[in-house]
């Protein structure tokens, strides 16, 4: 049976209107965010004049990676220095190029004055690789916060990712319990691109027609630094100002750490492999003009690889940490034309991303495939099976007051709790035990926007309030885009691995303020 949102506020006892009367819509933006605008105090760049750049590729010797995590003076703004902390000091991180099935060694090296845990969003990988939140790379010296007891290491550990999946656009972040948040937002984060014989063998643009785009929001204070309203800058404590405790909206965009960033394109087909690593922002991307004729996007993978079908769409919309992979067909316009990528859940400065030129003909007569993930290439996409699912379970997000002996409630948090079925993230609790290979129908219940993020899992969108779900949930996916008071279905299978897991908002700011949960795999 399908979960309508009748059900939903039947199950949540009414959220969306106890929430917004708690003083929930204090947190809901109109333009579709939830979250609270932080401006920049610093004159800002007139947009598409700086060049898009590209992150550098990390290099793997014998199946093995080394990064560092270190800070580093970057320009960000034209003639100013940012203070970051960045995988090899760069923003964003170098990107992580792997094969499918080859296992993938990635040795990390903190040089920082924080603990910080390495997550790989959207990998099939083994619990102790995973990024659990507690597993922390503790510094060397200069932390003096209160440790969560977990499998520490001092200085350096090494990720085994077996990468026993298909070609999909991963990313990799920290995920360190409670400071997730301004640990992202200083910069740790990075693509992972796993690539495979189906993809090679499609027709798809390659080399510097395949183009990464991490889009991110940021402010800036008076001196050109990410402003982050922590309650404590030195991660003495947790928590946000209680203005932002909805989520940091930045008045910036940034595309790989560019602002609003120029790049030139040939009259071609060119494959965009999109990303949200905000905060909290959600976009709705467009592109102005829309081409002469045709869909202006081709969308080709959601977030964990290939879909079976291309599909034509005149936007894409994109919350914290989905992904999507699209083609765009420049063919159709003169040189010298400027397609602008616009957000219509912006406004201002933030309605604008990035601007393509197309600055050269170049003749593509290649013909996007047919169909895409499928080894006959006959076929269409079939839809889930709810009836495979051997059990239901029902998580409620929800804003609560945190309990009076609440674990994460510091001397300066603020009295409430982002939570799963009422509860916040405790370490030793398991809020689900789904058995390895099956399937389960997971219920996600909402007061305001969250993006729920399941480790391991990979699932299918069943529906939405009781409906069929749009084309923007099509594919296998491990984030989900839920708006105020929804009811969504997935039908999830958990493989490769057992083990203890999390799932959690994305919005990284409801992440750190405990909206978490543990499963475990048996």
């Amino acid at each position: 049976m399908n979960f309508t949102r009748r059900q939903a506020l039947r199950f949540g006892g009414g959220v969306a209107l106890v929430g917004v009367a708690g003083g929930l819509g204090l947190f809901v933006n109109t333009g579709g965010q939830t979250g609270t605008l932080l401006t920049s105090q610093v004159p800002l760049p007139e947009p598409f004049r700086q060049p898009l750049r590209l992150p550098a590729t990390a290099k793997a010797v014998d199946g093995r990676v080394e990064l560092v995590q270190r800070a580093a003076d970057v320009e960000i703004l034209p003639g100013r220095r940012t203070r970051i902390l960045g995988y090899d000091g760069t923003f964003p991180g170098p990107t992580i190029r792997a094969r499918s099935g080859e296992q993938l060694e990635v040795h990390v090296r903190s040089e920082l004055s924080v603990a910080t845990v390495v997550h790989l969003h959207g990998g099939i990988t083994p619990p102790d690789s995973d990024g659990y939140p507690t597993d922390l790379i503790l510094p060397t010296a200069g932390l003096t916060r209160h440790q969560m007891p977990g499998k520490t290491t001092v200085g350096e550990r090494t990720y085994t990712y077996p990468l026993r999946q298909p070609a999909a656009t991963l990313w990799y972040h920290d995920h360190a319990m409670d400071f997730t948040g301004p640990n992202v937002y200083a910069g740790m984060a990075g693509f992972f691109v796993v690539g495979d014989s189906v993809d090679d063998g499609l027709s798809l643009p390659r080399d510097e027609r395949d183009l990464p785009l991490v889009i991110t929001d940021r402010a800036f204070d008076g001196d050109a630094q990410f402003r982050y309203p922590a309650l404590s800058p030195g991660q003495e404590h947790a928590g946000v100002e209680s203005a932002y405790l909805g989520g940091v909206l930045g008045d910036v965009i940034l595309v790989n750490g560019v602002p609003w960033p120029t790049h030139d394109v040939s009259t071609a087909k060119h494959r965009l492999r999109l990303l949200n690593g905000s905060n909290a922002r959600r976009y709705q991307l467009t592109l102005d003009p829309p081409p002469p004729s045709g869909s202006p996007f081709t969308r080709i993978a959601s977030d964990v690889g290939l879909l079976d079908i291309p599909m034509g769409t005149d936007e894409i919309t994109l919350a914290p940490a989905e992904r999507a992979e699209v083609i765009v067909d420049f063919s159709g316009y003169p040189v010298g034309t400027q397609v602008t990528m616009r957000n219509a859940l912006g406004s201002g400065g933030t309605a604008e991303v990035m601007r393509f030129v197309v600055a050269r003909a170049e003749k593509d007569d290649t013909p996007i495939p047919e169909t895409l993930a499928l080894k006959d290439r006959t076929a269409t996409i079939a839809p889930p099976n709810r009836a495979q699912a051997v059990t239901t379970r029902d998580f409620h997000f929800q804003l609560n007051r945190a309990p009076a002996k609440d674990a994460h409630t510091g001397p300066h948090s603020p009295d409430h709790r982002w939570t799963i079925n009422g509860q916040s993230f405790a370490a030793d609790t398991d809020i689900a035990t789904p058995r390895l290979g099956d399937y389960e129908i997971w219920r996600f219940l909402t007061d305001v926007h969250h993006p729920v993020h399941v480790h391991l899992g990979h699932f299918q969108v069943l529906s939405r309030n009781g409906r069929t779900p749009p084309q923007k949930d099509l594919g296998w996916k491990d984030t989900v885009d839920l708006r105020p008071g929804e009811a969504c279905e997935v039908l999830i299978r958990f493989t490769g691995f057992k083990g203890r897991y999390v799932m959690h908002c994305h919005n990284l700011e409801h992440e750190d303020m405990a909206m978490m949960a543990n499963f475990t795999v048996t």
